[in-house]
């Protein structure tokens, strides 16, 4: 609810693949603050290259009041992340937030200025390449695949730091952001008569207009 979207993409050599497990690199969300962090310096070490995109407030209420997705916002960040590389890779692991795992794939291949072929998805034979790049779309990838978890690692390490970086601004404690934070919930109750949080709101989240639809004696309680 509070925060941007933040999105990361991770490259690793086979020869070093090995070496994101060895050193405890593990879905994001299984692991405390301080081990992200400590995690974080050692991906940037065995990674060929680490980028990370934030997807801003303005943008992403931007995009929901034109009646475009989350899916479709994430997946055409995703596209661009995976256009910057400089090398290019041979497979390409994406952790799907779609309910259909290969449509999310599919998006991301027609944003994409490069060449892929997704997993699963028959491809028309006037389309198929040596040099494309497979696409594994699949739901919970950054519980499954290292290097998608040292990207899930990133990209919540970054998130972290932009919380932080709001909370000092506005000098209130805004909890992690995420609407099952209750302390998050708090703040935007309690912010709903100053809107000095409001450039950090996600206007357009369902939460959001539960709040404001909330009787002035919920805010009392």
């Amino acid at each position: 609810m509070v925060g941007p979207i933040i999105v990361s993409i991770v490259s690793v050599s086979k020869g070093k693949e090995g070496k994101l497990s060895r050193i405890g690199v593990r879905d994001s969300k299984m692991l405390t603050r301080r081990r992200r962090k400590f995690l974080l310096d050692e991906i940037n070490s065995i990674a060929d290259e680490v980028k990370v995109y934030s997807i801003s407030n303005s943008e992403i209420n931007e995009a929901m009041r034109n009646k475009i997705s989350i899916n479709e916002l994430e997946a055409l960040n995703f596209a661009k992340l995976i256009d910057s590389v400089s090398i290019i890779p041979e497979k390409i692991y994406l952790d799907s937030p779609d309910v259909v795992p290969e449509r999310f794939g599919l998006r991301i291949k027609l944003l994409s200025k490069k060449n892929m072929r997704i997993e699963g998805v028959p491809q028309p034979r006037k389309e198929r390449s040596r040099g494309s790049i497979k696409i594994v779309s699949e739901h919970k990838a950054d519980a499954r695949y290292p290097v998608v978890s040292a990207a899930s690692i990133v990209a919540k390490t970054t998130r972290d730091a932009e919380i932080e970086g709001i909370a000092d601004e506005l000098g209130m404690d805004i909890g992690s952001g995420y609407p099952s934070d209750r302390y998050t919930i708090d703040a935007i109750k309690a912010d709903l008569s100053k809107n000095v949080l409001s450039p950090y709101i996600r206007n357009y989240w369902k939460t959001m207009s539960l709040i404001k639809q909330m009787k002035i004696d919920d805010f009392i309680s």
